[in-house]
Formats: structure tokens, C-alpha cells, sequence
């Protein structure tokens, strides 16, 4: 049984996590099955350079919102529904801590372990990796 997504999703997925501080910064909730219609996910990027691009559009994105934010709008409730139906709420920096940050952290730890499992250089992250060799 497969435990895991493949790399190419995982580096899809942590190309569109950045968009989401927006959304949460933006609007109040996100329903993920409105009207009862599951979300479609986006179509994972076909090359690694509109990986890139999308990547850096969501980070710009998510840098105007975030510099645009005041105290008051983070301690905002922010909910997270289902058909209507409340799974959440918390203030929108608590969302953000935990479903941008910690998510991002989570996913990229899974991408740096494929790399290494696939023979291919692992950036630094925390500080040089050992591919660059300047442990």
C-alpha cells in the first residue's frame, strides 16, 4: 500500500502551500467540500521550471498579505468547513503557524529525505547539507 505521495506531488504541494497564508490572511474561512462539491486540488506543474514560477508567484503573494496584516486581523477567527460545516476555527496566526509553517517544515523534511533516497543533492536547509561539502 502506498503511505506516501510521489516526489513530483510533494514538491506540487509545497509549490501551493505558500498561497495558502494568503487565503487565510484574506478571507475568513475555506470550505473544502462547498455545497456539498469536494475541492479539485490544482493540476501539479508539469515542469520543474513552472514549479519554480508558481512557487515564487505564491511566496510573493503570501509576503504582500502577510506585510499588509495588522495585529488585529492575525487574532481574527479564521474557520476551516466542510459543506458548511465548521472543522475549526483559531486566530488566523495560529493557522498560520500551523497549517503554513509546520506544513511547509513537514513537507520539505519528505522532500529532502526522496532527494537523498534518489542520489540527488540536498539543499541546505538548517545549514549546509553534506552535498555541498562544507561540513
Amino acid at each position: 500500500m502506498e503511505k506516501s505521495g510521489t516526489m513530483g506531488w510533494v514538491a506540487g504541494h509545497l509549490e501551493s502551500i505558500p498561497e495558502w497564508m494568503a487565503d487565510i490572511i484574506e478571507k475568513d474561512s475555506l470550505d473544502m467540500a462547498p455545497n456539498g462539491v469536494p475541492m479539485q486540488p490544482p493540476p501539479p506543474p508539469k515542469t520543474r521550471k513552472e514549479l519554480l514560477e508558481l512557487f515564487d508567484k505564491h511566496v510573493a503573494k503570501a509576503r504582500k498579505a502577510l506585510a499588509g496584516a495588522s495585529d488585529p486581523q492575525l487574532l481574527k477567527q479564521w474557520s476551516f468547513l466542510n459543506n458548511g460545516q465548521v472543522l475549526f476555527s483559531m486566530p488566523r496566526i495560529a493557522c498560520l503557524r500551523t497549517w503554513v509553517m509546520n506544513h511547509v517544515i513537514h513537507h520539505r523534511a519528505q522532500l529532502g529525505v526522496y532527494l537523498r533516497l534518489n542520489n540527488i543533492p540536498v539543499p541546505a536547509i538548517y545549514g549546509p547539507s553534506a552535498d555541498e561539502g562544507k561540513m
